[in-house]
């Protein structure tokens, strides 16, 4: 990981002016176009999640803006950043996970495996050291909702800058399958173009599978 000078940071006054925001976080919701893997992970007995989940972190990990977080009152860039999702259990409840980011498909699905066995073993949250961590996308998945729109519940007293990534119900229509996406961001660390770069890598490494 890196600090980063702000003095000569291009984003130093954005950066000044939304740190003193209580709500510093922007969204956005769009739909991804997913028909390629959607229907590669049903024919090939693969998890959809585990799928647009890799490709999502592939994503984030080639954009600099996504990288960024405050530390100690410090613009942090890492050079990798991980997964932290919320997992369903059976009895309706969920805990959370963090899983390595690793360009082998393989290598990530297995974590998320052995990830998502222990969250069904335990109760309540889960809550682990690796939970803390700043160099991760806390990533949720709604796959009952259809949704437009979302919000997420913050604790101000907390100083975070840790993006939030939320998957929703894939939509059938048209021919075409399209998974619904909301990001949430520190305004002071990234611009609407950043997402919108994102969504464009994440909707690409979906059409990649055939």
């Amino acid at each position: 990981m890196k600090k980063i000078d702000l003095q000569s940071w291009k984003r130093k006054e954005h950066y000044e002016f939304f740190e003193q925001f209580d709500e510093p976080f922007f969204s956005f919701t769009a739909n991804v176009d997913c028909g390629d893997s959607y229907n590669y992970a049903k024919k090939n007995g693969l998890s959809f999640f585990a799928l647009y989940l890799f490709e999502s972190l592939v994503a984030v990990n080639q954009i600099p803006e996504f990288r960024l977080r405050i530390v100690d009152d410090e613009v942090i860039e890492y050079e990798a950043i991980h997964a932290s999702s919320t997992i369903g259990r059976t009895d309706g409840t969920f805990g959370f996970s963090f899983i390595s980011f690793n360009g082998d498909f393989a290598v990530f699905l297995k974590e998320l495996k052995a990830e998502i066995s222990a969250v069904a073993a335990c109760d309540g949250l889960r809550f682990t050291e690796n939970m803390m961590r700043a160099d991760v996308i806390h990533f949720s998945a709604i796959p009952w909702i259809q949704f437009t729109a979302l919000s997420h519940p913050r604790n101000f007293k907390r100083r975070d800058s840790v993006p939030k990534i939320t998957f929703g119900k894939v939509i059938h229509e048209n021919n075409k399958a399209l998974l619904p996406v909301g990001v949430h961001a520190h305004h002071g660390l990234m611009d609407g173009i950043h997402v919108g770069r994102f969504l464009e890598l994440f909707e690409q490494g979906l059409q990649k599978y055939r």
